[in-house]
């Protein structure tokens, strides 16, 4: 880190007052949960495969099941995951199977946002005390000649908790909005996903294939 840098943001931490600290508290709880969030979306997004989806998706339309499920078995793409524990899990419906699967897979993508929600919440609440706080301060320090140094002293410690609190907050709705919109993609796809297994198994129903029947012979197979 640059060392003007690194002595303007101690100044800054010096002059902020006590409410400093859990600011900064707020602020590495943050910055630590956006890293991994980060890091959890890029892994995912290498994770996905648009090749696998196809062949499963293109094997379930031509009735062939047990293709289906072989070309999805193992696979780390969230929405080929979920269509492979819909049609191998035997307890239950399959609508009711894919809910859970596609439910984990969204609760996975959605770890920690109550984190992020909560900093972000928290960091401007902290500066308006620091506010408070430094303004009582400057009272507190006023004398017959206004004690002007004490007074600044205590105006600043209120300006810098508030800038603090509120840049916490502005970085954290940037990223707390890019998580939700993800998230929100991610859901659309498994729902698209699961309508399109639940049609072709009605269709394959309705034609007589006994889904049931291959649901418990893979779950005895795949266990």
């Amino acid at each position: 880190m640059n060392p003007v840098l690194a002595n303007a943001a101690y100044d800054y931490f010096k002059h902020g007052g006590l409410i400093m600290w859990p600011i900064t508290a707020a602020a590495l709880i943050l910055v630590a949960v956006i890293v991994e969030r980060c890091v959890f979306w890029l892994l995912l997004s290498r994770r996905r495969q648009p090749e696998v989806l196809e062949k499963v998706l293109a094997a379930m339309e031509n009735q062939d099941f047990r293709a289906a499920v072989n070309h999805a078995k193992g696979c780390d793409d969230p929405i080929v995951r979920m269509m492979y524990h819909g049609l191998t899990h035997v307890h239950g419906s399959l609508q009711g199977a894919l809910q859970v699967a596609a439910g984990s897979e969204i609760k996975r993508a959605g770890r920690f946002m109550v984190l992020i929600d909560t900093c972000i919440t928290l960091a401007p609440l902290l500066g308006l005390l620091g506010t408070v706080t430094g303004i009582m301060k400057s009272f507190k320090e006023v004398t017959g000649d206004l004690g002007v140094q004490a007074v600044s002293a205590g105006i600043g410690e209120a300006l810098i908790a508030t800038a603090a609190g509120l840049s916490i907050a502005i970085a954290g709705v940037f990223f707390l909005n890019w998580f939700n919109e993800l998230i929100e993609g991610l859901k659309f796809n498994l729902e698209t996903a699961a309508t399109n297994v639940d049609v072709m198994v009605t269709k394959a129903k309705q034609e007589g294939f006994d889904t049931l029947t291959f649901r418990r012979e893979n779950a005895a197979v795949l266990r």
